[in-house]
């Protein structure tokens, strides 16, 4: 009981000549260490998103403050809203109904413009079957 009281008065003591105690929960220092993990990572981040913009497309997510942010700034910068999307997707559509062999194209030529408007679509979510491209492709290209 004396030593219980002992240590009593000295947490008293220690109240009175430097405040309340702040009582921590068991885990902190893991909890700090976990939090600088997170701030580092975020910072590596931020860094590699930096380093792959051009000035121009750094001058519009400069004051994003975490890499989250950035992120999301950058898709909403190059896809744009609903809205754009679905204009966007319209756009392919009638370049895929459309597309035609031009003269003098070569089939090397033609693949690549065929195959960037297959990108596109893909990218905005409009698939077309083995079927449906092979007949497009065979539709596209001149009689001869």
């Amino acid at each position: 009981m004396q030593a219980h009281l002992s240590a009593l008065d000295d947490d008293m003591w220690f109240i009175v000549t430097d405040g309340s105690m702040k009582i921590m929960k068991v885990n902190t220092a893991v909890a700090i260490t976990e939090d600088k993990r997170k701030a580092n990572l975020d910072n590596v981040a931020r860094d590699i998103l930096y380093k792959t913009l051009d000035k121009n497309m750094f001058s519009k997510i400069k004051s994003c403050t975490t890499a989250k942010k950035i992120w999301e700034k950058l898709t909403q910068l190059c896809e744009g809203n609903d809205q754009t999307k679905e204009n966007k997707l319209m756009v392919a559509i009638q370049n895929f109904d459309n597309i035609k062999m031009k003269p003098r194209e070569t089939m090397n030529e033609f693949d690549e413009r065929f195959s960037s408007i297959m990108i596109e679509l893909n990218a905005l979510g409009k698939s077309y079957s083995s079927h449906e491209v092979a007949l497009k492709v065979m539709r596209a290209l001149p009689r001869e």
